[in-house]
């Protein structure tokens, strides 16, 4: 397995350019199921998920083809792929796919609803606490289908078509919410979502289907209406910014010091990053294609209470990060988790570089060291994976982060951006 080195304490000065949402990307892909005309995304990232996510809908039947254009500073911003699923051959997602990442059960819906049949692996991805499927089942049910649980797959049946129905979701939940938005775009009638997710993947999705031809309504809120269509067409899109990258690098700046600037991103992605961060005492500036952060590395961070919400609240996604920020902090912090009861897996690693963490329950007491200390550690999960790479880059000494396949899941190039802008990086090619 490949590992990454850092030697830390060195300033980071350079620009960055984002790459394309990986949550975004990932229905967006998903979404070629419902037509039989060709879907074609460009802005993609090229990142794990993304690869094994082509697998399991060429299993299906998907024709893909994946095309990109390098602009000259090592990014394929060009990079497109265009998805044709004329015939479905398979309506069965297998284990050995869907095991990999949470994403690959969303076929579940746009399955049921074009087919009227589906039988997918109950899914896997990062050990981060308990996603039950239950929301996904309890609408698809509500719109006529029959599942069953069988030998770890959900076996779902609608011989007559899926029907339009208002369904209110007793938890804020974005993949139920992508899942369910899909199937009720090819279902007979009306469907209304109520306490659907508002994150901006989802405004992405919605985008998405209404160039299709969907009819959906309450873009950006937490009511979504979508009237039914016999059929959808092909359409093509651009993936929107990765919000959690953009985040993940303006921590970076804050965490290492220096001036990095972020292009091909929105700043209004992550208000609520950059208002802790702002907090916590670093110099933020929107652009016209992103944003600038900043902080002198004389300048002190400044410990900042952080609790994770739905959107527009703080996301889980950048829990990880901000604390591995508030490890270097002058004064405490206290991170509370509330969307998944398993994602402080990071903390016995951040604390072998000597932070000083305290977990109570679910939230973390961090008190910030006057200086981290490199060592050995071991990556637990996508976002805790890069939580250690910063830490990793204020840390004196070398820090070694192993079992980073975690971290090409979702990450496109990441030590080669950091390089760019002056960190001492590098990825150790296992045997």
């Amino acid at each position: 397995m490949d590992s990454i080195r850092i030697r830390g304490g060195k300033p980071l000065n350079g620009k960055i350019e984002i790459s394309g949402a990986k949550n975004a990307a990932l229905p967006l892909m998903v979404a070629c199921l419902l037509t039989d005309e060709t879907v074609t995304l460009s802005n993609l990232p090229h990142v794990a998920d993304i690869s094994t996510l082509i697998n399991l809908l060429c299993q299906h039947g998907v024709q893909a083809h994946l095309n990109g254009q390098s602009n000259g500073n090592g990014n394929c911003n060009g990079r497109a792929i265009s998805l044709t699923a004329t015939s479905i051959t398979s309506t069965e997602a297998p284990y050995d796919i869907v095991r990999k990442m949470r994403a690959g059960a969303l076929v579940l819906g746009p399955l049921l609803a074009r087919e009227g049949k589906a039988k997918v692996s109950l899914p896997g991805g990062c050990a981060i606490g308990t996603r039950p499927m239950n929301l996904h089942l309890d609408g698809l049910e509500a719109m006529g289908a029959k599942i069953d649980i069988d030998g770890g797959y959900m076996v779902a049946e609608a011989p007559n078509g899926l029907k339009g129905a208002e369904i209110r979701f007793e938890t804020v939940s974005v993949g139920a919410t992508e899942d369910l938005l899909m199937a009720a775009c090819l279902a007979e009638g009306t469907t209304v979502l109520e306490n659907a997710a508002k994150e901006p993947e989802i405004t992405d999705l919605v985008r998405l289907l209404t160039a299709m031809g969907a009819k959906i309504e309450g873009e950006g809120t937490d009511r979504l209406v979508i009237e039914g269509q016999p059929t959808l067409q092909g359409a093509d899109y651009k993936v929107m910014p990765d919000r959690i990258e953009t985040g993940t690098y303006a921590i970076a700046a804050a965490i290492a010091g220096g001036r990095i600037e972020l292009t091909n991103t929105d700043a209004s992605l992550i208000s609520s990053v950059l208002e802790i961060l702002t907090a916590a005492g670093v110099s933020v500036e929107e652009t016209e294609d992103g944003l600038i952060v900043s902080r002198d590395p004389a300048s002190p961070i400044k410990g900042v209470d952080v609790m994770t919400q739905p959107y527009p609240g703080y996301p889980t996604d950048m829990q990880a990060q901000i604390m591995a920020l508030m490890t270097v902090s002058k004064g405490a912090s206290m991170i509370t988790e509330t969307i998944f009861e398993n994602r402080f897996m990071h903390v016995p690693e951040l604390t072998r570089l000597g932070a000083n963490i305290n977990v109570h329950g679910h939230s973390a007491l961090v008190r910030g060291a006057d200086q981290l200390v490199g060592a050995q550690v071991m990556a637990t999960d996508l976002r805790a994976s890069v939580s250690l790479v910063l830490a990793g880059l204020a840390a004196s000494g070398e820090t070694v982060i192993n079992r980073v396949y975690h971290l090409d899941r979702g990450y496109e190039r990441l030590e080669e951006k950091l390089a760019a802008c002056g960190a001492d990086i590098l990825r150790i090619q296992g045997e």
